[in-house]
């Protein structure tokens, strides 16, 4: 360890490189001089002591646009250890939580980072001097801070050359009023082990996080046991048939199949009896959701006992894919907290049979009617409740580079092999499920990468195509397209503003295609049409293969998610009801609810949720709220506003369990979105909230809890 840096006090004014004049003062150590520079931030002329007896610099940083206090060397650079840890004891002047952002920075080059200081006792701020996430560690957020007394940044982006620091800026992103912080000792230590203590047995033997409590958090296997197969209360719903329609509407036609159907000026999905029927669904209801990566991160927990016991396999996860991206633990031995659980609650196995009888008993007692994407196929044969099947379309065909790729590349829809891929998947997909009249219908693939990143990102799949080589069958569509549009490739060049005086050099690999300008309209007019070419293939492809395989069953469409007009535009033509995954507020907040009125054709929300912090998992979900309580809060506000917008036929939530704390295997997600805990007991606060939600939006009488 280093000397340690003592804030003393003595009063001086100086100027620092790159900030305005302003009051400073000189921190003295025993090899030499700190400096400090306030800019926007009043510094106290006394030093305070605080109960613990430290000695306190406080620090008011004024309502700016960045008000910052920066620390440089006096002389020279300071000299720190390139693997190790920057240390800073803080303590908080104020009754609420501030935000800190802390910038080191050696020459041009900066390493960043931002915590948050709760009000209380003095903290030490640690920040290691590599860049690092909990991306590294598996899981997509890290564990809350502060623990004991320390917060640990553990996103820190950049990077520095630590035997060269010149200063070290500690701000706030314009706060509203003035905040007050006070500083103490500054220190550098070697490696990195605050890091690693910060994610150190932070799973007990039940997958719950060990530096918490909540009101569903199980101590035993006794508790788990009695709690986990306490029956739902339930009242038997009057005013629905066997399917969950409502018997309270008037009728429609009763094909013995679900289908959608139009009445009294709004979209119904229709049961096999002909009653109408919003669906509520949940997604991924299953056993297998539980899995997380033990090996190389052993540490993590608590009991490795139970970690490495049964339950157990081995994976991989690594791919190119974007959901992959600077994942660091996504391979080896993992644990499967979920099933473990599932298994203590009956005694011995886990026991699937009697496992999907207790699900289906819980989802109908808070009244649900749909299984939704990603579930137990098994429960195909439960005939209790609707269920849905994906057909997930695999192959040898050509794909496109969206640039987002989150679970992949396009499929190129134009290449004779994805037909054939679509007629096979199909195949599966449809064996020993189409003549069930329990089924909703089916789903094709998920989540696709129909647009890239960015305020260009719309033409991605466009401007991708013409990147490839003359090979691609996607290519030669486009290219088709473009020379019965403008003939000969001088009037192209000049439409597009490129420079290109025959087809060949458009077709070569790696052709640039521009962005669209104010100056060449005709770039965004071919980008359209072929988005639509590209889309209606897609959607032309699956919907027709699947009605010649099942001509009863609807075709639910691709669970959009990153989308284009074009899409929705195809969807809505080619598939009985366009599926669209939103995670916000509301649905109208999520995508064009007026566009498919206008289209009158109906949507079905295939994954919303909306996830706090305070059960345990680190993350929140995509759609975030501040606690347990304001969840069902959420829940109903979006499903009533669903049922109040006329296109929308239900509502599917993602998802059943919660995620595991360390990060799911798949990806590292680790978000509290469940209807139950990894432990398999259910949020009853939450649940109660749904049901409520579920009666007065799928009709009929009675309740539970």
């Amino acid at each position: 360890m280093r000397p340690i840096i003592l804030f003393v006090l003595i009063a001086s004014t100086v100027f620092a490189a790159g900030v305005a004049a302003a009051t400073a003062v000189d921190l003295v150590h025993p090899s030499g001089e700190v400096r400090i520079a306030a800019q926007d931030a009043a510094l106290d002329p006394t030093v305070r002591k605080s109960a613990e007896g430290e000695e306190l610099v406080a620090v008011t940083f004024k309502p700016a646009a960045k008000p910052s206090l920066v620390l440089t060397p006096t002389k020279g650079t300071w000299s720190w250890t390139a693997d190790g840890t920057m240390r800073l004891r803080v303590q908080n002047g104020m009754p609420w939580p501030v935000t800190l952002m802390i910038d080191v920075t050696s020459a041009s080059r900066h390493l960043t980072a931002t915590v948050g200081v709760p009000p209380g006792p003095p903290q030490t701020v640690s920040l290691p001097l590599q860049a690092t996430s909990p991306r590294a560690f598996g899981m997509q957020v890290g564990p809350p801070m502060p623990f004991d007394d320390n917060i640990v940044a553990t996103s820190v982006d950049g990077a520095i050359d630590a035997r060269a620091v010149t200063s070290v800026t500690l701000s706030m992103p314009q706060p509203g009023a003035p905040q007050t912080l006070l500083f103490g000792k500054l220190d550098d230590v070697a490696g990195s082990d605050d890091l690693r203590h910060a994610y150190t047995a932070i799973v007990d033997r039940y997958g719950q996080y060990t530096r918490a409590t909540w009101a569903e958090k199980i101590a035993s296997d006794a508790d788990l046991k009695a709690r986990a197969n306490a029956a739902p209360k339930v009242t038997d719903p009057k005013g629905l048939d066997r399917y969950g329609g409502r018997t309270d509407l008037p009728a429609m036609q009763a094909t013995g199949w679900f289908h959608a159907q139009k009445q009294g000026g709004r979209w119904w999905l229709v049961t096999p009896e002909g009653h109408a029927f919003f669906s509520l669904g949940v997604n991924a209801v299953n056993l297998t959701d539980g899995r997380t990566y033990v090996q190389g991160r052993e540490y993590m927990f608590a009991d490795p006992g139970a970690a490495n016991g049964p339950f157990g396999g081995s994976g991989d996860s690594r791919s190119d894919q974007g959901s992959q991206r600077d994942n660091g633990m996504n391979h080896g031995r993992w644990w499967d907290v979920y099933a473990n659980n599932v298994a203590r609650s009956f005694g011995s196995d886990k026991d699937e049979p009697a496992w999907r009888k207790r699900t289906v008993d819980r989802l109908k007692a808070w009244r649900f009617n749909t299984l939704g994407n990603w579930s137990d196929p098994a429960f195909a044969g439960d005939h209790r409740i609707a269920y849905t099947v994906p057909i997930l379309i695999h192959g040898d065909f050509n794909t496109v580079g969206a640039g987002f790729d989150y679970w992949g590349r396009m499929p190129d829809p134009f290449d004779p092999r994805f037909a054939k891929a679509t007629e096979a998947a199909v195949a599966k997909a449809t064996k020993g499920v189409r003549d069930d009249p329990w089924l909703l219908g089916y789903f094709a693939d998920n989540e696709l990468s129909w647009a890239g990143q960015g305020p260009q990102g719309r033409w991605a799949l466009a401007t991708g195509s013409l990147a490839q080589g003359p090979e691609s069958p996607a290519k030669q569509a486009f290219l088709d397209y473009l020379k019965k549009t403008h003939g000969d490739a001088a009037t192209f060049a000049k439409a597009w503003g490129v420079p290109a005086t025959h087809w060949e050099q458009v077709a070569a690999k790696g052709f640039k295609a521009p962005d669209p300008d104010e100056a060449h309209p005709a770039i965004a007019a071919d980008y359209i049409a072929f988005l639509k070419l590209y889309a209606n293939q897609y959607f032309r492809t699956v919907a027709q293969t699947l009605k010649k395989a099942d001509p009863h069953h609807l075709f639910l469409g691709g669970r959009l998610a990153v989308r284009t007009p074009e899409v929705e535009e195809a969807s809505a033509a080619y598939a009985d009801v366009t599926s669209i995954n939103t995670y916000t507020d509301l649905p109208e907040h999520g995508f064009d609810v007026a566009a498919f009125r206008k289209m009158d054709k109906p949507v079905l929300i295939t994954e919303f949720h909306f996830g706090s912090a305070d059960r345990g998992p680190f993350g929140n979900g995509v759609a975030a709220v501040a606690s347990e309580e304001e969840r069902g809060k959420a829940y109903a506000r979006f499903v009533d506003a669903a049922v109040a917008s006329g296109v929308i036929v239900g509502t599917h939530w993602f998802q059943y369990v919660d995620q595991p704390v360390t990060g799911r295997i798949l990806d590292g997600e680790n978000a509290h979105i469940g209807l139950v805990g990894i432990t398999d007991i259910p949020f009853e606060g939450f649940t109660r909230a749904v049901t409520d939600a579920n009666a007065r939006t799928g009709g009929g009488s009675g309740g539970a809890r």
